[in-house]
């Protein structure tokens, strides 16, 4: 009667994998509807079957209707997004939305037909899910799965409720929820606990979460395979709660530490005969809760290292773990991060990641070759040994806000690869950045390979996007992008997206551990691009697109002009010259002020909805404060008062900078102007000591902040232009 029940649920969740062509046409239907609801009535959907691996859809013109074709819900999302951007000249990303469709529609004039050479469009990687998604609620998500479809994806990694999934193992295996308090740490940390890298910090997780979590889960994946989506979830890897040492004292367990302040974790040895038990069961309960499509997510050694390097135990260890899915699901297909080959290179020679990758059969690994843009790891690994492997576009680190990008490089990289002999088994391309929200230009440029297998002329390219975008081209907003593809979106001479020494913990120096100030171009080569769009700004300002553009390049003009400030508050402490120091430092402040300012009058840029949000989840006063607290946490110490991640999460936030960087600096140069005046040394040591107790007790604050822009953001940007304009273009 157990297995009849069983074999009932799992069927149940099968079922809309099974019926999808029958459901297709109604599910394609529901997302025009809530994408352009005014207009969906203008638009037809038929099927379009196909017996190939590839996706495919046709667009054309009938009786005064537009038809879209697709042999599932994402080609009939990417047919009407196709239609949207070439004929309509519409566009829609997290920063910026035009939907202004011409009363009458565009024809189309011949018939198009179009196939993704992709057979896999990956998306997401295990740190999103905490720099941007740690809050999301249903109608955040079925916003951001419409994007998905629109743009093409099929294979994102669907990681909410995981937790649940632990719980119910461990609990059926007999631990307490006393046990699992220290296990399960808070939400805005599971993309770490998810990888083994730590336990506990930022919890206890109330059960309240985990409960609303399973449940929005399933709404997600429902939906996501509705639309021909095929999600990737999670397989054991060994992580285990600390008290499995005290229940299973015979265990095979390797104590690890991820070195970067948090308590060690637990990694069952895949040679305990309990690792193949507990990953059988890990997918039992899984299939139960969410259904399969036989993706799993495993990366047993993220930032954390074997216990040696002898090819035969890595091979063996790897086998054990496709073993231990393949026995819970035949048809298991190891989806695995490259990552760990980039990171740790010292570690991961040829011998190794042969062994690794050698012992699972091809057609039951995909490896994602997770930061292709910034080292294209398939070239040294003779495109992984045979396996099928996904190009990817990593591009941001934290969820950091900075205007950077490899833009050339993601305009020929996959169409280069895909069309490269020594590439082997590229199966597809991918997005795998760690937060998503910002510099949209690089995710529409990345999802316009999808459908192609050409490489991208960025400067025909980039004048379609300024239309779509902006609704109307002009020599202003041509100018400005070419200065930006030149400048902060040449992809040279650093990996990612430089900060803003505003950001940083105060100091002397030009950059902190985390606060890596380096650009990729000099600051007065950027400014050319600020000055062409002051002058769009008359023709432009009513567009979304353009006032976020705006903002974003002024912001970012602001941010690089604190270096050359701190360089003139430096020099005058150094010469004891108090008048000056007082002077130029008052300025460093005002500068953070205006730039707070600034970026009040986008939503984009505000802390207030990342607390709210975070509150929200909360059913009660100590559940919203402990998410506040995670979410205070993460985008500022990433840890405790001593964490020694502070600032890898940084954000040019309104709120953020008067409240938390302000306060800083302010602090900084109080005790800084009183060594002046006595003429001794700044103890800098003391001010660290100080500085991180008053950080900690920050974190540990609670306090609202506005959730709705306030100001215009044309008006604002023309203000600081003629405020800051010449003085920069005279101190740079």
């Amino acid at each position: 009667m157990k297995e009849r029940k069983k074999l009932v649920f799992l069927l149940f969740w099968f079922l809309p994998v099974c019926t999808y062509a029958q459901d297709q046409v109604a599910s394609s239907y529901a997302l025009i509807k809530r994408v352009i609801p005014a207009r969906a009535s203008s638009f037809i959907v038929e099927e379009l079957p196909s017996t190939e691996p590839q996706d495919v859809f046709e667009v054309e013109s009938s009786k005064g209707k537009i038809v879209l074709r697709g042999n599932n819900g994402v080609a009939v999302a990417s047919a009407l997004y196709h239609y949207l951007t070439e004929y309509a000249h519409c566009q829609i990303t997290w920063n910026g939305t035009n939907l202004n469709i011409p009363k009458v529609l565009p024809l189309v004039r011949e018939k198009v037909h179009k196939t993704t050479p992709y057979e896999y469009r990956y998306y997401l990687n295990y740190c999103t899910y905490n720099y941007s998604m740690s809050w999301w609620d249903w109608e955040r998500w079925e916003k951001e799965i419409d994007w998905m479809a629109l743009h093409g994806i099929n294979m994102p990694l669907a990681l909410t409720g995981q937790e649940y999934t632990w719980y119910e193992v461990y609990k059926d295996m007999g631990f307490t929820d006393q046990e699992l308090s220290t296990f399960f740490c808070g939400p805005a940390y599971f993309g770490w606990f998810w990888m083994g890298n730590l336990d506990g910090w930022g919890g206890p997780l109330p059960m309240s979460w985990m409960t609303s979590h399973r449940d929005l889960q399933q709404q997600i994946l429902k939906r996501e395979r509705e639309l021909g989506m095929k999600p990737v979830l999670q397989s054991f890897t060994g992580h285990v709660p600390s008290a499995f040492k005290q229940r299973y004292p015979g265990s095979k367990l390797k104590q690890t530490n991820w070195t970067n302040g948090f308590d060690d974790t637990y990694i069952l040895d895949t040679e305990d005969p309990m690792f193949e038990q507990i990953g059988r069961k890990f997918l039992a309960v899984q299939t139960k809760l969410y259904g399969t499509d036989h993706l799993y997510s495993a990366d047993t050694f993220n930032e954390n290292e074997p216990p040696t390097d002898d090819p035969a135990y890595l091979s063996a260890l790897s086998l054990r773990i496709h073993q231990a899915m393949v026995k819970a699901d035949p048809k298991a297909i190891w989806v695995m991060q490259g990552w760990l080959f980039y990171s740790d290179r010292k570690f991961w020679k040829t011998p190794q990641i042969k062994a690794l990758l050698e012992s699972v059969p091809n057609e039951h690994m995909i490896m994602l070759d997770l930061a292709t843009e910034i080292e294209p790891v398939w070239k040294r690994t003779e495109s992984y040994y045979g396996k099928p492997w996904i190009w990817n576009m990593l591009h941001n680190f934290g969820g950091n806000i900075s205007m950077f990008g490899r833009m050339e490089g993601v305009a020929e990289g996959p169409a280069k690869a895909l069309h490269d002999p020594a590439a082997g088994k590229l199966k597809g391309i991918g997005l795998t950045m760690e937060a998503i929200e910002q510099t949209p230009v690089l995710y529409e440029l990345m999802t316009q390979h999808v459908w192609q297998d050409e490489e991208i002329n960025t400067s025909q390219w980039l004048r379609k996007y300024i239309l779509n975008r902006y609704g109307k081209v002009n020599e202003h907003t041509v100018k400005a992008w070419d200065v930006l593809k030149k400048t902060a979106y040449n992809g040279q001479a650093i990996r990612d997206g430089a900060e803003s020494i505003l950001t940083g913990r105060p100091t002397f120096d030009s950059a902190t551990v985390w606060t890596k100030t380096k650009l990729n171009y000099e600051r007065k080569d950027f400014l050319p691009a600020w000055d062409e769009l002051i002058k769009a700004a008359p023709l432009c300002a009513k567009s979304d697109g353009f006032n976020y553009d705006l903002v974003d390049v002024s912001r970012q003009a602001l941010a690089n002009y604190a270096r050359p400030l701190q360089k003139k508050w430096l020099k005058a402490y150094q010469q004891k010259n108090t008048t000056d120091f007082a002077n130029y430092s008052a300025q460093y402040l005002q500068l953070m002020t205006d730039m707070d300012e600034l970026l009040a009058t986008r939503k984009d840029f505000l802390l207030g909805p990342w607390l709210a949000d975070a509150r929200n989840c909360g059913t009660t006063a100590a559940e919203k404060a402990l998410y506040e607290k995670n979410a205070r946490d993460l985008i500022t110490l990433w840890g405790g008062a001593d964490s020694p991640l502070r600032e890898y999460s940084c954000r040019q936030w309104s709120g953020l900078l008067n409240d938390f960087y302000k306060v800083r600096w302010q602090k900084f140069f109080s005790l800084a102007s009183q060594s002046l005046k006595a003429n001794k040394e700044m103890d800098l040591k003391a001010f660290d000591q100080s500085i991180a107790a008053w950080e900690w007790s920050w974190v540990n604050t609670q306090k609202a902040y506005p959730i709705t822009e306030k100001g215009n953001s044309v008006a604002v940007s023309q203000r600081l232009y003629k405020k800051y304009r010449t003085v920069m273009g005279q101190d740079l």
